[in-house]
C-alpha cells in the first residue's frame, strides 16, 4: 500500500490494483497496466495495493483449563479483494495489527476452556474458530482470509519434561507387563519340558529294568539247565558278585570319581544279596496279605 503522486500517468504492476482519486475523492480502481490521468480535472493515482497472498505469523501466550501456560504459533494467509480494494485502502491503516488483535481475542477466549490434551487434539477447531471470526470482521474491510494454520503448540519446558516422563513411565510399565508374560510362558514351557523329560526318563528306566530282568531270567534258566545241582539262589549270588566286581572296576578306571568306600569281602556281597532277597520276599508277602 502506498500513495503515488502522478501528474500525467503511471504503470500498475501485475497482481496489483491502483486507487484513482478525483479532487481528493475516490473515483475508481485501476487494473494492472499503463494509465493516463488528467491533472487539470483533479485526477491522480492515490496509491497501489498488492493483491498477492500475504502471510502473518502470530505468537499467542495463554493458559489452558488445567492451568498450563502454552504458546501458540498461528500462521494467517490473507489478501486484498480487488472489488473491495477501496475499503482496504481507506478503512484500515495497519491491517496486520488488526488481524493480530482479533487472533489474540479469539484464542484467549477459547483456549482457557480446554485442557492441554484437548488443545493438542482439537487445534484444528481453534484454527476454524479464528478463521470464522476473521472472515466476518476483515471481510468488511476488503480483506479475504485464505487459510489459518495452527503451526505449533509449545507448553512450558517443565510441563514438556513432565509429559515426557509420564509417557516414558507408561511405556516402561507396558514393557514390564509384556516381559512378565514372556517369563511366565517361558517358565510354563520349561516346566512342561522338565515333566516330559522326567516321564521319558522314567520310561527309559522302566525299560532298562525290564531288559535286565529278562536277561537275568534267561541267564538263570541257561545256567540251571547246563549246571546240575545249582539253585536259583546260587545263580543270583554269582550274578551279583559279578556286577559287584564290574562296579569296582568302573570306579577304579574313572579319574573323575571321588573316593568311595565299599565292602570288599565276598561275605559282604552275600549279606547284600540276602538283604535284597528278603526285601523282595517281604514286599511279595505284604502284597498277598493285602489281596486277602
Amino acid at each position: 500500500m502506498g500513495n503515488t503522486n502522478c501528474i500525467l500517468g503511471g504503470c500498475i504492476d501485475q497482481a496489483s490494483v491502483g486507487v484513482v482519486e478525483r479532487w481528493g475523492r475516490f473515483e475508481h480502481i485501476a487494473e494492472p497496466g499503463c494509465h493516463f490521468f488528467n491533472p487539470l480535472a483533479g485526477q491522480w493515482l492515490a496509491g497501489v495495493l498488492s493483491t498477492r497472498i500475504n502471510s502473518l505469523e502470530v505468537k499467542i501466550e495463554t493458559k489452558t483449563k488445567d492451568n498450563v501456560f502454552v504458546q501458540l504459533i498461528c500462521s494467517i494467509q490473507y489478501r486484498v479483494v480487488k472489488t473491495n480494494a477501496d475499503d482496504a485502502f481507506y478503512e484500515l491503516q495497519n491491517p496486520r495489527e488488526q488481524i493480530q488483535a482479533y487472533v489474540f481475542d479469539v484464542v484467549r477466549a477459547l483456549v482457557p476452556m480446554m485442557t492441554l490434551d484437548a488443545l493438542f487434539e482439537q487445534k484444528g477447531e481453534v484454527a476454524k474458530s479464528v478463521l470464522e471470526e476473521l472472515e466476518k470482521v476483515m471481510g468488511a474491510y476488503g480483506y479475504s482470509i485464505e487459510h489459518i494454520l495452527m503451526v505449533d503448540i509449545i507448553p512450558d519446558p517443565s510441563v514438556r519434561k513432565a509429559m515426557n516422563e509420564i509417557n516414558a513411565a507408561q511405556r516402561l510399565q507396558l514393557a514390564s507387563v509384556y516381559k512378565g508374560e514372556a517369563e511366565k510362558i517361558l517358565q510354563v514351557k520349561r516346566a512342561e519340558a522338565e515333566a516330559e523329560a522326567k516321564y521319558l526318563g522314567g520310561v527309559g528306566v522302566a525299560r532298562q529294568r525290564q531288559a535286565i530282568t529278562d536277561g537275568l531270567r534267561e541267564n538263570i534258566m541257561n545256567f540251571s539247565s547246563k549246571v546240575e545241582g545249582t539253585s536259583s539262589k546260587d545263580i543270583m549270588d554269582l550274578i551279583m558278585i559279578t556286577q559287584y566286581f564290574d562296579t569296582m572296576r568302573d570306579l577304579g578306571s574313572s579319574s573323575k570319581n571321588t573316593t568311595v568306600f565299599l565292602p570288599h569281602g565276598p561275605g559282604h556281597v552275600r549279606d547284600i544279596s540276602d538283604q535284597i532277597r528278603n526285601g523282595l520276599m517281604e514286599a511279595s508277602s505284604a502284597r498277598v496279605s493285602d489281596e486277602v
